[in-house]
């Protein structure tokens, strides 16, 4: 069986998107939690970025528009956050993109939007 990637981490960041959640419950935008998140992260003295910007490399050259991912936490974990009624497949789909061109080996898709929190691991 393999061994889960930044286990610890991974619950860290979790746990903190759970006390968001328990806190606000569902129904704001995108932008409310992430806000709520970066405090929580400040107060917890958790390592992380907000809305970093990557480069999108094709073949030889770099595209001019670039990608944001909303949170790099511990130097190595994108956290992407959703404040949406279903999760659809082609937030997997583009977070797997996020990886790649981040060349990061985790990432945590976490959507406020449903009734009940759901997040999903994403391993590249």
């Amino acid at each position: 069986m393999p061994q889960l990637i930044y286990p610890e981490e991974s619950y860290i960041i979790i746990n903190k998107c759970y006390e968001v959640y328990n806190t606000l419950g569902s129904g704001f935008l995108e932008v409310i939690y992430k806000d709520a998140l970066a405090h929580e992260f400040d107060v917890a003295k958790i390592p992380f970025q907000r809305e970093v910007l990557y480069d999108v490399k094709y073949k030889d050259i770099v595209l001019k528009h670039k990608f944001y991912a909303d949170f790099v936490v511990f130097d190595k974990i994108i956290l992407e956050i959703k404040a949406v009624s279903k999760m659809k497949d082609e937030f997997y789909t583009q977070t797997i993109n996020y990886l790649k061109v981040s060349e990061n080996k985790l990432a945590l898709i976490i959507n406020f939007g449903e009734p009940s929190l759901k997040f999903k691991r994403i391993v590249y």
